[in-house]
């Protein structure tokens, strides 16, 4: 069978292509970056180098493939992100429709039930809405939890404050998913195309407080005691301003915290409340954090 993989050689798109890759079928890995042309043809697919704002280049690609994997790559450039988010998905919808594909398997995240007042997620919600809006089109929307590499981003403020924290409410239990967990979850949908019209799967591989999460990369790293410091809304809007995040970017994300905070972003996933299908619990994150900590 013939897949596309969009989203390059992240921490989800690699994964899933090798497991494509390794169950024989041919995989397109699209990628803005010329310089990962060479990785990925040394994984046995094929490299498409182009940008998913290209409409035209996405439905050449897409053409005569059995089962795209889309997605909508950060951007920390964009003017109103929501909007980007939303209109990547329009592209990924408008290629889909004129090539002829069939099959989708859509990464989306847990809070894209909410059109607005959840950061970038919101714009997930619009994408999700444009795919749907294809007839003909069988499209599984994937809605991981908090990726775990999302706390990597956490070691500066580590590093500099002896703390870990955010706006995300202070005993807030996380839904969270690794990386490789949702690959697994998109390759085994991709290679059995068993879902039908537009349906949705919550993919989770644990869910801790923010406490228990302190506790476990405190351990990981020597710094046993370490402190989750729960942040104002403010403070952690002027934290990623002072960090360098563009202030779009930083009230989005800020934005983002507030509904973990209130349980808006999780209510839906709560609602169903499904099994934690994953695999990788988060201790098992410990030792990968506790490298990048030593190596910043």
């Amino acid at each position: 069978m013939k897949y596309v993989v969009t989203g390059s050689l992240g921490h989800i798109g690699k994964p899933l292509a090798e497991k494509l890759l390794v169950a024989g079928h041919s995989v397109t890995i699209v990628s803005s970056s010329t310089e990962k042309k060479t990785t990925i043809e040394a994984l046995g697919a094929t490299a498409a180098i182009g940008s998913v704002e290209d409409v035209d280049f996405l439905t050449r690609i897409y053409k005569g493939t059995d089962a795209v994997y889309s997605m909508v790559p950060p951007s920390f450039v964009a003017s109103n992100w929501k909007q980007y988010i939303a209109g990547i998905g329009n592209n990924h919808a408008a290629a889909i429709r004129s090539s002829g594909v069939t099959r989708v398997v859509n990464l989306s995240s847990i809070g894209a039930h909410m059109p607005d007042g959840c950061g970038p997620v919101s714009g997930l919600f619009y994408a999700e809405k444009a795919l749907n809006s294809l007839d003909g089109v069988h499209v599984l929307h994937l809605r991981p939890g908090f990726f775990y590499t999302n706390f990597l981003s956490s070691i500066g403020m580590i590093k500099v404050a002896g703390v870990i924290g955010g706006n995300y409410g202070k005993g807030t239990k996380l839904v969270l998913a690794h990386p490789v967990d949702i690959a697994q979850a998109a390759a085994e949908a991709m290679l059995n195309l068993s879902f039908n019209g537009k349906s949705i799967r919550y993919v989770a591989s644990d869910e801790k407080t923010t406490d228990e999460i302190a506790t476990i990369l405190g351990k990981a790293i020597g710094i046993p005691g370490l402190p989750w410091v729960d942040q104002s809304d403010e403070a952690t809007l002027s934290g990623l301003l002072q960090a360098g995040i563009p202030e779009e970017i930083a009230r989005n994300y800020t934005e983002m915290g507030a509904a973990m905070r209130n349980g808006q972003m999780a209510s839906d996933y709560n609602e169903i409340h499904p099994a934690i299908a994953g695999k990788i619990r988060f201790e098992a994150f410990g030792p990968v954090f506790a490298a990048a900590f030593a190596q910043s």
